[in-house]
């Protein structure tokens, strides 16, 4: 799958002198027209792909698919193709190490509009999760005005916005060639 970006947190210092980890993730993409299924988070005020952690020895494309359908509740998905993978380097605060590297596996698909019932961590559920299908240039509009003003936003807020853009400008451009 090809590198979308690779990028290190301001916070995280030479690598060389780091304990770290690696969790692998994917991402969904689901998009009609030009709305696209998001989550939004009201702790963090931001958008984000659904998306997550895999599990031990689970493969890139089932682990969307659980994904996507314990954050969202989607229904038919289909048409799953790679989008590509996004890697960052940030800080880890977890007795096992201080920097986790992570990569994100982004894979485009096609679900039904109607969503179905969501499965939600606690900690998805404390922190204000709910799936939403919004138009994405205004997602990352909100997502950009979050950067740039809200003491409240979390460390994947850029990843997000970084993708949300990259998928406006190739899916979007895709769609009316």
């Amino acid at each position: 799958m090809k590198l979308l970006r690779s990028t290190v947190h301001p916070d995280v210092q030479a690598l060389s002198f780091q304990t770290v980890i690696q969790r692998l993730s994917t991402r969904a993409i689901a998009m009609q027209g030009d709305d696209i299924l998001l989550l939004y988070t009201e702790r963090y005020h931001d958008y984000s792909l659904p998306g997550g952690g895999l599990e031990d020895g689970e493969e890139q494309i089932a682990g969307m698919i659980r994904e996507l359908e314990e954050e969202t509740g989607a229904q038919n998905i289909r048409n799953i193709e790679p989008f590509g993978c996004y890697e960052e380097f940030r800080p880890w605060y977890k007795d096992e190490a201080n920097v986790i590297h992570m990569l994100s596996y982004c894979y485009t698909c096609v679900v039904d509009r109607a969503l179905g019932e969501t499965r939600f961590e606690s900690h998805e559920v404390n922190n204000g999760m709910k799936p939403v299908w919004i138009n994405i240039h205004e997602a990352i509009e909100h997502n950009l005005k979050t950067i740039e003003l809200s003491a409240k936003k979390g460390m994947s807020i850029e990843r997000e916005t970084f993708l949300l853009q990259l998928i406006a400008e190739q899916c979007l451009e895709k769609a009316s060639s």
